[in-house]
C-alpha cells in the first residue's frame, strides 16, 4: 500500500469519525428537545405582563406526558393520544400547538380543567359558580412588538385553589368579559391569556381565531422558566443601542 493511499484511508476514518460524533450530537438534542424540555420565543403580548414579547422560555415536556405535539419539530402525524400523560394543574403556564394550526406553538395559562364549568362575567372569572378572586396592582403598560406601550390596569388574579398571578386589563368593558358558561369536555383545557382584553384563546373559537377548548393531546410541555429577554421594539433604535435591549432583571427567573 503506498503512503498516499494510506493518507487516503485515515482521512476517511478522521472524517466518519467526526460525522458520527456530529450525528450523535444532534441526535442527543433532539432526544433532549423532545423529551426533557425545548426553548420558545414569545411573539405577542397576549401573556403580559407575565411574559412580555421577546422572552426566551423554557418549557419543561414531562410533567404532562409525551403525543406527537412533544416533538421538537412538526410532523403530521396521526394523533394518537398522550403517554404517561397528566393533567394539568389550574394556573400552569403551557406551551401547546394551536388547533388550527399545528405547525403554530401558542402560549397560555389553564384556567379551565376537564369537567369544570367556566364563565366571565363583567371581567371576573367563574369557576363552577366561585369567582375568581381580583385585587388592584397600579399600572403597567402592554406593549407591542414595535415598541409602542398602552396603558394597562394591573391585578393580582387568584383563581380558585389558590393559584395568584398578575393580569392586565385595557378596558372597562372589553368584548371578551362577559361569556357563555361552558363545560369543560374530557381531555380539553380552558386556557387564556394574562392580557384578558389582548389574548384570543379559549373564549374565542377556532374558527374565529382563538383556541377554542384546548385538546391536552395539542400540549407541549409547562412554562417553567424564563431563559432569557430582549425587547424587540428597539430594533427601530440605531443598532449601536441594541445591547440595551436586553432585559438582564428577566434573565433565568421562574414563571408563575
Amino acid at each position: 500500500m503506498s503512503v498516499e493511499t494510506g493518507s487516503i484511508k485515515a482521512a476517511v476514518r478522521r472524517w466518519s469519525s467526526q460525522l458520527g460524533q456530529l450525528v450523535a450530537i444532534v441526535a442527543i438534542v433532539l432526544v433532549g428537545k423532545g423529551a426533557l424540555a425545548e426553548p420558545f420565543y414569545v411573539p405577542s403580548g397576549s401573556m403580559e405582563p407575565t411574559l412580555l414579547i421577546g422572552d426566551a422560555l423554557l418549557a419543561s415536556k414531562f410533567p404532562y406526558g409525551y403525543s406527537t405535539a412533544s416533538l421538537p419539530i412538526h410532523v403530521a402525524f396521526p394523533e394518537t393520544g398522550r403517554v404517561f400523560g397528566e393533567t394539568p394543574k389550574r394556573g400552569d403556564v403551557v406551551v401547546f400547538r394551536w388547533p388550527g394550526d399545528r405547525s403554530q406553538v401558542w402560549v397560555k395559562r389553564v384556567i379551565g380543567l376537564p369537567g369544570d364549568r367556566v364563565q366571565l362575567r363583567q371581567g371576573l372569572v367563574y369557576i363552577n359558580g366561585v369567582s375568581a378572586k381580583v385585587r388592584p396592582d397600579g399600572l403597567g403598560e402592554s406593549e407591542d412588538d414595535n415598541g409602542g406601550a398602552e396603558t394597562a390596569q394591573r391585578y393580582i388574579e387568584t383563581l380558585p385553589g389558590g393559584v395568584s398571578h398578575e393580569i392586565f386589563k385595557l378596558y372597562d368593558h372589553g368584548r371578551l368579559d362577559n361569556t357563555e358558561e361552558v363545560v369543560v369536555p374530557s381531555g380539553h383545557l380552558f386556557v387564556m391569556g394574562d392580557n384578558r382584553d389582548n389574548s384570543a384563546d379559549s373564549r374565542v373559537m377556532v374558527r374565529d381565531g382563538g383556541v377554542g377548548l384546548l385538546p391536552m393531546d395539542n400540549l407541549v410541555g409547562r412554562v417553567d422558566a424564563i431563559v432569557g429577554s430582549w425587547n424587540p421594539g428597539i430594533r427601530s433604535q440605531p443598532v449601536t443601542s441594541w445591547l440595551s435591549g436586553f432585559r438582564i432583571a428577566r434573565f433565568f427567573t421562574s414563571v408563575h
